[in-house]
């Protein structure tokens, strides 16, 4: 009976023994397969998240693509633009060099063209007591008549003179060339025409500085043709219209002579 006793109790003991140990053991398993549970959980999380940030990665990857060739063809565009503003600056200092060329050539031509018209524009001649403008070919064939009436060669001043009165119609030299006319014509002793050019001359400027001569030479020219009677009306003309001239003097003198 003690035996059964002892044995009944080794028993007891050793179930007591036993059931914490079992209760240790179910404890770890639950702690373990919590713990794969967790392990998995993040893989997956894990998994998951690269996945995304792989997707997200080739989603960057389609964006920036057509982004990059953007760019690349925006900086090839870049490229263009500078070249072609290299060249449009190249462009715009050769036009500046040849503007600058062209503007000083047509001022070296406008001179040129200055320096040869300059002779050719009008002059301001004092003659007689009056100013005017001639041009310079009329001047040139005014003074160069004037030679032929001071070299006493009549018969071509006389030609010159009609010459320049046909041709410059309305010059300011008209009173002066009728007048060296007269002389040249009675220089030549073309009387009766001398006579007609200096009555056109007396008649169209009477005030003129020369006026007292040409009716004197007029008288003179009478006389030379016999007309005493005329020229005597004529000196007394010159007389009576021009008094105190050298011209009136001369009348004076001319008519105690002519009877």
């Amino acid at each position: 009976m003690r035996g059964v006793r002892l044995t009944l109790v080794a028993f007891a003991t050793g179930v007591a023994f036993l059931q914490p140990a079992r209760a240790g053991l179910f404890e770890d398993d639950e702690a373990r397969r919590a713990i794969l549970d967790l392990r998995t959980k993040i893989q997956a999380n894990e998994d998951a998240a690269k996945q995304r940030a792989d997707q997200l990665n080739t989603l960057i990857q389609d964006q920036l693509q057509p982004l990059r060739r953007s760019m690349l063809e925006l900086n090839s565009q870049i490229e263009a633009l500078r070249a072609e503003v290299a060249s449009l600056r190249g462009a715009n200092e050769r036009l500046a060099r040849d503007l600058a060329d062209t503007q000083r050539k047509l001022t070296d031509q406008s001179q040129a063209v200055e320096a040869r018209l300059k002779p050719l524009e009008p002059q301001k001649v004092t003659l007689d007591g009056r100013e005017f403008q001639v041009a310079p070919d009329e001047r040139n064939q005014y003074e160069a008549a004037i030679g032929l009436v001071r070299r006493g060669d009549f018969a071509e001043a006389v030609a010159a003179l009609n010459a320049f009165l046909k041709r410059y119609t309305a010059s300011g030299y008209t009173d002066s060339v009728r007048f060296w006319l007269g002389n040249a014509q009675y220089g030549k002793r073309d009387y009766k025409d001398a006579i007609a050019t200096f009555k056109a001359f007396i008649a169209g400027s009477p005030d003129h500085p020369r006026a007292a001569e040409a009716l004197l030479a007029l008288g003179n020219c009478q006389v030379e043709l016999k007309d005493n009677k005329a020229a005597r009306r004529t000196f007394d003309d010159v007389v009576k219209s021009y008094p105190g001239t050298e011209a009136a003097q001369a009348a004076k003198e001319r008519l105690a002579t002519v009877k």
